[in-house]
C-alpha cells in the first residue's frame, strides 16, 4: 500500500433489480503505484466500466476498501467525493464532454473554477496545458471549430490542469481514426513520461499495448494482471 496511488481491497459492487441482487464486481484487490501506466481491459459485462466508475469516485462500492492517494474514498459522502474527483483525478472520456459554448481555454479552466483559482491564474494554467498538448494556437476556438482529435487534446489538457494524482482515460480513442488515435497515444506517453499515473480503460489490444501493465477483468474478478513485455513506444 505504501506509495500506491490506488489501493483496492476486496471491492464488491452489486446492483439491485427489485429484490434481486446482481453482483458485478466480486472481490477485486489491487495496487497501482505512482507513475504506473496501466490498461484495464475486459469484455462487455466483465465489470470494467463499474470498476472505472469506482476508481473515478463516480460510484461507491457495496463493500470493500478504496484508498486513493491516502484518502479512503469508499467511506466518503457525495460532497467529499466531488472534491476528490476535482483535486485528485483527471478524466478523459470517449465523448470528450466539452462545453460547446466555451472556448478551448475556458473548457480547460473549468476544474480550476471549482478549485477557487482566480481568473488570471486559471487562464495562465489553461494556456500552459493547451501548449503541452500542441494546441497553444487554438485556445480561442470552440469545440465545433476543432477536429475530434483536437477536442480530445482539449479534454486531456483539462484533465491535467489540476495536477491530479491519477489520469483516468475511458476509451479515449474510441471516436477517433487510426492516425489520430496514434497521436493521442503519443500524448499519453508524454504524460506518463512526465511522472503521471495513467489508467486507461480500453477494449482495443493495440491501444492497451502502449501501457506498461495490463489488468484483465472477466465476470467481476481479475483474470490476469501482467507487465507488458512488448510496450509500443509512441514516437514522441
Amino acid at each position: 500500500m505504501a506509495n500506491s496511488v490506488i489501493h483496492l481491497e476486496e471491492i464488491r459492487k452489486s446492483y439491485f433489480i427489485g429484490k434481486n441482487e446482481l453482483p458485478v464486481l466480486k472481490g477485486v484487490s489491487l495496487d497501482i503505484f505512482k507513475n504506473e501506466y496501466v490498461a484495464l481491459m475486459g469484455p462487455s459485462g466483465s465489470g470494467k466500466s463499474t470498476l472505472m466508475n469506482i476508481l473515478g469516485a463516480l460510484d461507491t462500492p457495496t463493500s470493500g476498501k478504496y484508498v486513493l492517494s491516502g484518502h479512503d474514498v469508499s467511506k466518503m459522502e457525495d460532497n467529499d467525493l466531488a472534491r476528490i474527483r476535482n483535486k485528485e483525478i483527471g478524466f478523459v472520456f470517449q465523448q470528450f464532454n466539452l462545453m460547446p459554448r466555451l472556448s478551448a481555454l475556458e473548457n480547460v479552466a473549468v476544474p480550476l473554477i471549482y478549485g477557487g483559482i482566480g481568473k488570471r491564474e486559471r487562464e495562465e494554467k489553461a494556456r500552459e496545458m493547451l501548449e503541452k498538448v500542441g494546441l497553444g494556437d487554438r485556445y480561442k476556438h470552440k469545440p465545433n471549430e476543432l477536429s475530434g482529435g483536437q477536442c480530445q487534446r482539449v479534454a486531456i489538457a483539462r484533465a491535467l490542469v489540476n495536477s491530479p494524482s491519477l489520469i483516468l482515460a475511458d476509451e479515449p480513442t474510441g471516436n477517433l481514426d487510426t492516425k489520430t488515435s496514434i497521436e493521442i497515444m503519443e500524448i499519453f506517453g508524454k504524460i506518463h513520461d512526465s511522472g503521471n499515473t495513467v489508467v486507461l480503460v480500453t477494449h482495443e489490444e493495440d491501444i492497451a499495448a502502449h501501457a506498461k501493465r495490463v489488468i484483465r477483468l472477466r465476470d467481476g474478478v481479475i483474470e490476469s494482471d501482467r507487465l507488458n513485455e512488448h510496450v509500443v513506444v509512441a514516437a514522441h
